[in-house]
């Protein structure tokens, strides 16, 4: 994040398992306006997770100068999304008396307390408490329990934990990159801030982020998230492949992807064909394209299918009246929507970032979903804060007040 003197600017990193994603947003008054796009491939990461720091910081700092030259700013806080099979998702709730006879911040304060109150193993932390509603007295539904009357508040949560050691080598690299971390994003919690719309987390949702190393699940329900899941699939999976079976090397094949892949075998004609590079100095062949997608078709409904164990496992499959959202940059082949819905069952579409201005033709990809939603939820993060001190009473507003000018002053 930077501030210029006219407006803010937020920073979202997306640190994924293929590529590395600076986007920059500035915040205005009718939202958010993206102003600057960094990209660099992603080296030193395998499923989410961070196996090399060196190459990794060489990729955020890539990503970092082409978005600070876009931008024309300079970047030394940023939102990073985390990811990897560590993600760890569950429900929980907390009941508290009220003081008073009316809920105040401070109750609320204290029943996220006592939901949070888990048995965590050491080597591993809450990233996330997400309230999904509160009860008050047994009256149910509620999503701002502030200023009403009761006696008993309990609150039912979602919580996400993570590995420690993922988290802090997540810092560590952005910290040798001399940015500092303003948060931690769960992936799909950001992608959702991007592409999914009010009505679709009513009614119920299953939003499906498939990037190069992880295929990330966040189900919605009532307008709150409900299951969190990280499978080890993505679309390197496909790549390797494609290597394999064509016999060319892992850069061609992810060209070969990009340029001729279709995930369903009824929607390329017969008579279409590639040119495939071979390996050890052997000239290239031409192939029938059918090849192709023989080759990426199984492996896509394998993708889907494991999602769809998950969805069951998660109690909410019968209860996706949206159906499915489906993005991430495995998810721009064509064909991928139409496996998702038959192997799901459910009615599928592409999720694209929406709800910003700015630089929209550049960011309309599945494959920027992560960082547009890590730039909104910092903007959002940052008004909640600045609602919450005009809304509080007049003893609490010096303490917000003091907490939101030590914010701005890192930022």
């Amino acid at each position: 994040m930077a501030k210029t003197k006219t407006s803010e600017i937020i920073v979202g990193l997306d640190i994924g398992t293929t590529k590395i994603a600076a986007i920059a947003g500035e915040v205005t008054d009718d939202g958010v306006d993206i102003i600057g796009i960094g990209t660099a491939p992603s080296r030193g990461l395998r499923r989410g997770v961070v196996v090399n720091i060196d190459t990794t910081v060489s990729s955020i700092q890539a990503a970092i100068d082409e978005a600070e030259n876009m931008a024309g700013c300079q970047i030394s806080t940023v939102f990073a999304a985390i990811s990897g099979a560590h993600v760890r998702g569950l429900n929980s709730h907390g009941i508290v008396a009220v003081k008073d006879r009316e809920v105040r911040d401070a109750d609320v304060a204290r029943v996220i307390e006592a939901a949070k109150a888990v048995a965590i193993p050491m080597d591993r932390e809450v990233l996330h408490v997400l309230p999904q509603q509160y009860v008050i007295d047994d009256q149910d539904g509620i999503r701002d329990p502030l200023g009403m009357a009761g006696v008993r508040l309990e609150a039912k949560v979602h919580i996400v934990t993570t590995a420690v050691t993922s988290a802090q080598n997540v810092v560590k690299c952005a910290n040798r990159c001399g940015l500092q971390v303003a948060d931690i994003v769960l992936e799909p919690l950001a992608s959702a801030q991007a592409v999914l719309e009010d009505d679709e987390r009513e009614l119920g949702v299953a939003l499906v982020d498939i990037g190069g190393g992880t295929c990330d699940i966040a189900v919605f329900a009532d307008g709150a998230i409900v299951h969190t899941a990280v499978l080890p699939l993505g679309g390197g999976h496909v790549t390797n492949d494609i290597a394999t079976v064509l016999r060319t090397p892992l850069d061609s094949a992810e060209k070969i992807k990009r340029k001729y892949g279709c995930a369903m075998r009824a929607l390329i004609a017969d008579d279409d064909t590639m040119e495939v590079p071979s390996v050890g100095g052997r000239g290239p062949r031409v192939l029938p394209r059918s090849t192709l997608v023989e080759i990426i078709e199984p492996r896509i409904e394998e993708i889907f299918e494991h999602v769809k164990r998950e969805l069951m496992r998660s109690g909410y499959a019968d209860s996706l009246a949206a159906g499915v959202v489906i993005t991430g940059g495995a998810t721009c082949l064509e064909g991928t929507c139409e496996v998702a819905e038959h192997v799901l069952g459910l009615p599928t579409r592409r999720g694209y970032p929406t709800k910003v201005g700015g630089l929209v033709d550049v960011v309309k990809s599945p494959a920027y979903a992560t960082g547009v939603g890590l730039v909104r939820y910092g903007a959002a993060q940052g008004r909640a804060l600045a609602s919450r001190a005009q809304s509080a009473p007049a003893g609490d507003r010096g303490l917000i007040k003091r907490a939101w000018t030590r914010l701005a002053e890192m930022f």
